[in-house]
């Protein structure tokens, strides 16, 4: 049986996790109002910043469970999610257009 520390989600709650983002579109394509949505795009703890933390997560685990020595593959692996997690956290720029959204809509933030 695999070991999971205590306060790890379970193998069930990854999988449903990961049926989230699928349900997010989902509901965005019911048109549902902006007010609703501009928190998904919040600059701490919006969907890039959780998606960019997850990628990094993985790569540091990727890392933990590579063989030693890294194997030059699993390094471009690496790299590639390191890379990754920078350009979805980059998009913590969209922040300035939430703001604009937030004053032409008079949506609180």
């Amino acid at each position: 049986m695999p070991h999971h520390p205590p306060d790890a989600p379970t193998p069930q709650q990854v999988r449903q996790a990961t049926s989230t983002p699928a349900d997010l579109a989902a509901y965005l394509r019911t048109h549902p109002p902006l007010d609703d949505v501009l928190p998904l795009l919040d600059e701490d703890d919006g969907v890039p910043i959780l998606l960019g933390n997850a990628l990094r997560c993985t790569e540091h685990l990727v890392g933990q469970q590579a063989a030693f020595p890294v194997p030059d593959e699993t390094r471009l692996i690496m790299e590639a999610f390191r890379e990754a997690a920078q350009e979805v956290t980059d998009w913590h720029v969209l922040h300035w257009d939430v703001q604009r959204l937030h004053t032409q809509t008079g949506a609180p933030e």
